[in-house]
């Protein structure tokens, strides 16, 4: 009876301790849940160039950065899946293959200008692995001074920078991923600080991802590794960034050119690829940056930063020509592009603070310094009488074959037909270009009134030296040295600590563009003078309740590149790339982006494009609308924490784009599209640690579009595409 009455009493009192405990599990879960959901993944702080880091509401610029929470959070594979998220820009592929291609502001952003902290020159062609990055972060508009010329001749209507991770804490992070076709992978992101003091960092990335996608036939294949060591002790900062990039697209999906008087065909079905088998891009760069950074004296920093690439390319590409819009006929050519990069890049400068009685003062100045050297060789294919036969009334030219958008006729890998001596060597590869940008630059901003009135004013003296060569004679065809000082004025008034106004007028300078390399191309490697252009811009930004909103509007002038149909007897879809008049972009962007309640968080916007030509050849073209600039951008992605689920996170975005030209006499107009993305994300608790699964759809209707007309070339949308995710972190 004892026994029983004693073990009564461990009943009532092991219940509600038990019950105690069980609340106390479940208070740390939720924590841990809620902690993992707060991540941000939208910041508009952060580096602006030579002017070094600054709060969102004392940037006189439309500022934007995805963070690596985002680029996790929506399973981003490529810059331009990030880029999905900004109603400012879009994404598109350059010259007939899978290069990315940005538009900002209705002009390009080549992926050879997108930056890597600060450095042009380093970051890999074409296709970029965001996973390694902190921060995408985007600045809408010119911005010559800010990071100076762009090499590669693009970023007049903004600029892309990536920031690298670096250790800040103890992390081991390890996803794996499946999207549709077949496409498995997996990443990992370890860091952790040591040393004394934690003076020494050590961060490491590693991505690889192979299968098929949810276009037909397209396979890819994506090896990426990355590391950041640093060491922060005293005045002094030291990093080391290091990353290895190898990438692969087999039978990726073709780009579409119409032949003249041709209207926009249907797009095919979502997920048809008419590419031919033999098509493929691979891509390997291996680049290295090393940073410095010293604090001289109270409030003024010295710093140093070098960086290198060497990346290799080699891809067979084939751009079919529609030549008869209502079946999808039409032709297309091979073009084989082996490739060499040796880039070098630098900057050195002084940043800092001082005060002048009632006037504060942040100055910059330094000089920047880049290295390009440019090796390739090209040829095209001989196709048999067969391939040649049934898209016109005669045979096509030995150099073509016949083929179709909607039921692509798949030939074998032609013969080469140009010989080495015209193309160059395609094994020992011949110099192409060289170019060197060198640039000294100097600002200051003015702090009034107790920093409410913030004004900027600097100036960068750059040049530009290019040499372009024959890659038969090796002799140099084309040389120039140019030279140009662009200056900044900027203006930020702070009424309120939550409300900024702003306006700038900056400018923008670009080493001229260089004609496509492609069969159809007469002037095929051709470079350009300089591009020059001039923004004005004025705008407001407020945060309030977890919510940064933005208003720009800008005008943007500039000389104006397109290929021009030139056919000749033996090549009626000849084209001649040429400079002619000039491009003013008129536009008002507006963004809100953050979490204004724990259950909420809003990411998106919109953005109005005005863009004409003016003053070209005799005026035949002026008031016309710029060839693949739409007149409406609309992005807005929602997330929603439902009260009957609190671990989980359902999101929704709507991504529309107005109509576009395909041509410069506004014949050719592609339709607008829209299309919806969904996904859901769930958090759970495994021994304290977070597990979030993530599943999500783009294009969850399986909407058949073309998404861009840029450059000419149709670019077909990628069909529902679904992508699922385990992501552990210990």
């Amino acid at each position: 009876m004892r026994g029983l009455y004693h073990l009564g009493i461990a009943a009532l009192v092991a219940i509600p301790g038990g019950a105690f405990a069980q609340d106390a599990r479940q208070d740390e879960d939720e924590i841990i849940v809620t902690a993992q959901q707060a991540q941000r993944q939208v910041v508009s702080d952060g580096a602006i160039g030579v002017l070094g880091n600054l709060d969102a509401l004392e940037t006189p610029f439309n500022v934007t950065g995805y963070t690596a929470q985002l680029i996790l959070d929506q399973q981003s594979e490529t810059i331009g899946d990030v880029l999905e998220n900004e109603p400012s820009v879009r994404t598109t592929y350059g010259f007939g293959n899978q290069a990315e291609l940005f538009v900002l502001r209705g002009f390009t952003l080549s992926g050879d200008d997108v930056s890597i902290d600060g450095l042009y020159g380093v970051t890999p062609r074409q296709l970029v692995s965001p996973e390694l990055y902190e921060r995408v972060q985007v600045l809408n508009g010119a911005n010559a001074f800010l990071f100076g010329a762009a090499p590669g001749g693009s970023g007049i209507g903004g600029s892309i920078n990536l920031v690298p991770k670096r250790a800040e804490r103890t992390l081991l992070r390890a996803t794996a991923s499946y999207g549709a076709d077949s496409l498995f992978g997996g990443n990992f992101d370890a860091g952790t600080r040591f040393g004394r003091d934690n003076m020494l960092g050590l961060r490491v990335n590693g991505i690889y991802r192979e299968g098929e996608t949810a276009v037909d036939n397209d396979r890819r294949r994506v090896g990426v590794l990355g590391g950041s060591f640093d060491v922060r002790t005293g005045p002094g900062r030291f990093f080391l960034d290091i990353g290895y990039e190898d990438q692969n697209a087999y039978q990726p999906r073709t780009t579409v050119r119409l032949a003249a008087g041709q209207p926009v065909p249907d797009a095919p079905d979502p997920s048809y690829n008419p590419a031919q088998r033999w098509t493929y891009t691979e891509l390997r760069d291996l680049y290295v940056l090393a940073r410095a950074e010293v604090d001289v004296a109270p409030n003024i920093t010295a710093f140093l930063a070098a960086g290198m690439r060497n990346g290799t390319e080699e891809g067979e590409y084939s751009t079919i020509t529609v030549t008869n819009a209502a079946t999808g006929i039409g032709t297309a050519a091979r073009l084989y592009v082996p490739r060499e990069d040796h880039n070098q890049s630098g900057q050195a400068g002084l940043r800092g603070r001082f005060q002048t009685g009632p006037i504060s003062h942040r100055f910059s100045l330094g000089a920047s310094v880049n290295f390009l050297e440019n090796r390739n060789a090209f040829t095209s294919g001989n196709f048999p009488l067969a391939a040649r036969q049934g898209c016109a009334a005669a045979p096509v030219a030995v150099t073509s074959f016949c083929t179709s958008i909607y039921d692509a006729r798949m030939v074998d890998l032609p013969t080469n037909a140009t010989l080495p001596s015209a193309g160059g060597d395609l094994v020992d590869l011949p110099r192409a270009s060289t170019a060197e940008f060198t640039s000294f630059y100097a600002s200051d901003t003015l702090g009034l009134w107790n920093d409410r009135v913030l004004v900027t004013a600097g100036a960068r003296h750059q040049r530009i030296g290019v040499d372009a060569y024959n890659r038969g004679t090796l002799l140099r065809t084309t040389s120039y040295r140019e030279s140009a000082t662009t200056p900044v004025v900027g203006l930020v008034v702070r009424p309120t600590e939550r409300l900024s106004l702003y306006a700038n007028r900056i400018e923008g300078l670009a080493q001229g563009p260089t004609a496509p390399l492609n069969a159809n191309t007469l002037n095929a490697g051709e470079v350009f003078a300089p591009f020059r252009s001039v923004q004005y811009e004025i705008g407001g930004k407020i945060a309030l309740r977890g919510l940064t909103g933005t208003v720009a509007l800008y005008q943007i002038t500039q000389p104006s590149a397109f290929s021009a149909s030139t056919p000749t007897p033996t090549n009626p879809n000849a084209l001649t790339f040429v400079v002619d008049g000039e491009q003013r972009n008129r536009g008002v962007e507006v963004s809100l982006n953050g979490e204004p309640t724990d259950w909420l968080r809003i990411i998106g916007g919109f953005a109005l494009n005005d863009a004409k030509l003016t003053r070209t050849l005799n005026g035949i073209n002026d008031g016309r609308s710029a060839i693949g600039v739409p007149d409406l951008q609309a992005n807005l992605g929602v997330e929603l924490v439902p009260p009957f689920l609190r671990a989980a996170t359902i999101t929704a975005r709507v991504v529309h784009t107005a109509a576009q030209y395909l041509d410069v006499a506004n014949s050719q107009r592609v339709p607008a599209w829209s299309r919806v993305d969904l996904g859901i994300r769930y958090v759970l608790v495994a021994a304290d640690h977070p597990v979030t699964l993530r599943l999500s759809a783009e294009n969850v209707t399986n909407e058949g579009y073309w998404a861009s007309a840029f450059g000419g070339y149709l670019l077909q949308g990628q069909p529902r595409t679904l992508r699922s995710s385990v992501t552990f972190e210990f």
